[in-house]
């Protein structure tokens, strides 16, 4: 029986369920839990708020769940919770050889002739496991006006999910108002408190990415001297009005509704015949592991496509609840491996999945790209033209070497402009690093400070994630 936190993400309708059944991984949440290894079944009773645990199954084998709470997401939190337990701690469950009847009604329902018949339930005496698993052939098959009603619901959950994102929009765009007018100073030191309140109001109104994002905000600014503050802080406040009126431009653009209520699904992904598809070999340039507000791990891979005649990149996405601890990663910075990556639709195609891995690739230098020498944001510029909301924008440096400023920190030097082009680099850089020439260096910028990935240099590759 294999479950893993990369299903549990795909499966997720969006973050909140994730950030909501990360708080319901505890053994205490659960009064039971059983699973039959051989069946590939996993089920148990979550407490709720009722007198009433609710019950709760999952199918292993094809992903079928069943859930006897109120909730309108699918799957919900309680499926989610468990799915976490099977792939984190499968210890927390009793391996039994019999499954519940209510577990054996569900499967009775669902599995089709054929598959692997349920263990009788204890208690069922009289009753035969063809019985117990057989679908029910009196069912009737769904004719076209249930079907049109289906749609029609799923239609008017569309509907009633864009109104709510629309008015979640509105009350952004009055918040962001009401701090300009009572000035950046004030919403720095109040930063937290603020932010708090807005988000917890987008998420009511289903605009949930966002509220990630704004909630996420406190910690960037913290990270920044004091001066830097109140630039930082208009510069967000600007790229999330931008977000906001593009969204009411095209509230069906995909890119747009990831960025403001929920992301597609792994298998939506994968099964869209638009999504770019590249198959190449890939450098893991470095990774970018943040704790985040809601309880989760952000866990962001970046990759570099060597073969393209021009910078290429990737980012592999994924998040687990930080209670689950530090995970080992499928990657490690300097690996080279060669893979066919779909790429999330999107004006400038970024995030990635790995839909097909194809052994490794030669070691190496990285190839000399074509880009712009005088210009080593070129690339930033361009992203930002269209899509001016995103922040980090990954760059390919061109010759140059690191400083160090004993009043302003760390700096990034063009070999060719020493006197001209200078970058800031965020955090702390390792003195055996400094003045070293660097051939080409990756790396993320935000629009004020450089956050190292990897340089390549007259000994070699370094890391400098």
């Amino acid at each position: 029986m294999q479950l893993d936190l990369k299903t549990i993400e795909a499966l997720a309708p969006d973050q909140a369920s994730l950030s909501a059944a990360s708080k319901l991984t505890k053994r205490s949440n659960w009064p039971r839990l059983e699973m039959n290894e051989h069946l590939g079944l996993i089920w148990g009773e979550c407490q709720g708020s009722g007198s009433n645990p609710y019950r709760v199954a999952f199918d292993t084998g094809d992903h079928g769940y069943k859930c006897t709470c109120p909730s309108r997401k699918f799957p919900c939190k309680h499926i989610l919770g468990l799915m976490w337990i099977g792939a984190t701690a499968p210890a927390s469950f009793d391996r039994v050889d019999q499954t519940p009847e209510w577990v054996n009604d569900w499967l009775g329902r669902r599995r089709k002739t054929g598959q692997q018949p349920t263990q009788p339930a204890a208690g069922s005496e009289g009753k035969s496991i063809d019985e117990a698993s057989r679908p029910d052939e009196s069912a009737p098959v769904e004719d076209a006006a249930a079907a049109e009603r289906r749609e029609a619901a799923q239609r008017k959950r569309a509907e009633d999910t864009r109104s709510a994102v629309s008015a979640a929009l509105d009350e952004l765009d009055q918040w962001i108002a009401d701090q300009l007018r009572l000035g950046l100073a004030g919403f720095v030191d109040a930063c937290s408190e603020r932010c708090r309140r807005i988000a917890a109001r987008l998420v009511d109104l289903k605009a949930t990415a966002l509220a990630g994002r704004i909630d996420e905000l406190p910690a960037r600014l913290m990270a920044l001297r004091g001066e830097e503050k109140p630039d930082a802080a208009i510069r967000e406040l600007g790229k999330l009005v931008l977000l906001a009126k593009a969204w009411r431009a095209t509230p069906d653009d995909p890119e747009l509704r990831r960025l403001v209520s929920t992301s597609e699904t792994r298998e939506q992904v994968l099964a869209n015949p638009d999504a770019v598809q590249v198959e190449s070999d890939w450098e893991v340039l470095g990774e970018k592991i943040e704790t985040r507000r809601d309880g989760l791990v952000s866990h962001a891979t970046w990759l570099l496509d060597l073969k393209s005649p021009a910078p290429r990149f990737a980012v592999l996405l994924d998040f687990f609840p930080a209670s689950a601890g530090r995970r080992s990663g499928a990657f490690a910075p300097g690996n080279r491996f060669k893979a066919r990556l779909v790429f999330y639709p999107s004006r400038t195609p970024l995030r990635a999945l790995v839909a097909e891995r194809l052994g490794d690739a030669a070691p190496g230098a990285w190839p000399a790209f074509a880009s712009d020498a005088g210009d080593p944001l070129a690339a930033y510029a361009a992203v930002q033209d269209g899509a001016p909301w995103l922040s980090d924008c990954p760059v390919i440096l061109p010759a140059g070497a690191i400083a160090l400023d004993e009043k302003d920190g760390a700096w990034w030097q063009a070999a060719s402009d020493p006197h001209g082009i200078a970058l800031p680099v965020e955090g702390s850089v390792n003195q055996p690093l400094l003045g070293i020439e660097l051939a080409a260096t990756a790396a993320l910028w935000n629009g004020a400070r450089l956050e190292l990935l990897a340089s390549q240099s007259n000994m070699g590759r370094l890391d400098l994630s």
